[in-house]
């Protein structure tokens, strides 16, 4: 039984961890899945890293057992993805994603895309690798578009498109930032300005959110917001810290991205491109493995 399937990465529109609330908009980052199952009593192993093996043989299980019921399988997962992780880039979000349509495909099963979602959340909650559950991330990687939820109801509050034609510059900064290192912040003192940030992204203002979301969690984080300034002043339409950082994704058009590249070419970190993704996870091919 052999499943491939692939989703996108993401960036924050507005972070949910200080109202249970947010939104998150598609990139063209990518995240494959190669699952190999069979009958028999054994371990589901990643292959070629240990980093993630608890979530990756969670996801691909919990899958098979919806599927197979009682019926015992063993196999391996492979998984090649350009998405960095513990950049606050949704690579959690797109790698189980991933494998849960990549098992469903190999057991032949048809789950709905919220059952793939909520199955892919539960893991990496057990996993550990998220605060709030991530539904606006997980629903932004898988369906593509701009996503806004409820993510202690798991609900769709809003959804909507951004224009394909914009460019995305990530600029990621060599250190990670783990969701233990962030769970016991206080964000109590931002959630007027996220709320305003909510408000925006549920009229369509993602842009204006972005930015809003940025300036609040900037103060908590202690991410610093120069390399959003930087690109502001250069001509990005939006520019913020996405999810916990220290990633900054910022929004241009075609003709501000030189400038762009060439003002940040002297921060420390790497500068990545996208573009928006509306494509949904069921039809993304994948490409890198």
């Amino acid at each position: 039984m052999i499943g491939r399937a692939a989703c996108r990465g993401a960036a924050t529109i507005v972070n949910a961890i200080a109202t249970g609330k947010g939104a998150a908009f598609g990139i063209t980052l990518e995240a494959d899945a190669i699952v190999e199952l069979e009958r028999g009593n054994g371990d589901i192993v990643l292959i070629g890293s240990d980093e993630g093996n608890d979530l990756i043989s969670g996801c691909a299980r919990a899958v098979a057992t919806k599927a197979l019921g009682n019926s015992e399988v063993t196999g391996e997962v492979h998984i090649k993805s350009d998405i960095p992780i513990s950049r606050g880039l949704k690579s959690s979000s797109a790698v189980s994603n991933a494998v849960v349509l990549a098992t469903a495909r190999a057991v032949g099963t048809n789950l709905a895309d919220t059952d793939l979602i909520l199955t892919g959340i539960e893991e990496s909650m057990r996993a550990g690798v998220t605060i709030t559950g991530a539904f606006d991330d997980a629903s932004a990687c898988f369906f593509g578009g701009a996503v806004v939820t409820d993510n202690r109801r798991f609900t769709v509050l809003h959804r909507g498109t951004m224009d394909p034609d914009l460019e995305i510059i990530l600029h990621v900064p060599d250190r990670r930032i783990s969701k233990a290192s962030v769970k016991g912040l206080d964000f109590s003192p931002i959630v007027k300005d996220v709320e305003k940030a909510l408000k925006l992204a549920l009229s369509g203002e993602y842009l204006k959110a972005i930015e809003v979301n940025s300036r609040a969690y900037a103060k908590v984080l202690d991410v610093s917001e120069d390399i959003a300034q930087i690109a502001r002043k250069k001509g990005a339409l939006a520019a913020g810290i996405s999810g916990t950082g220290p990633a900054t994704a910022i929004i241009c058009d075609r003709a501000e991205v030189g400038g762009i590249l060439k003002a940040l070419q002297k921060e420390e970190g790497s500068l990545l491109r996208a573009h928006i993704n509306d494509t949904p996870a069921r039809e993304v091919v994948p490409r890198l493995l």
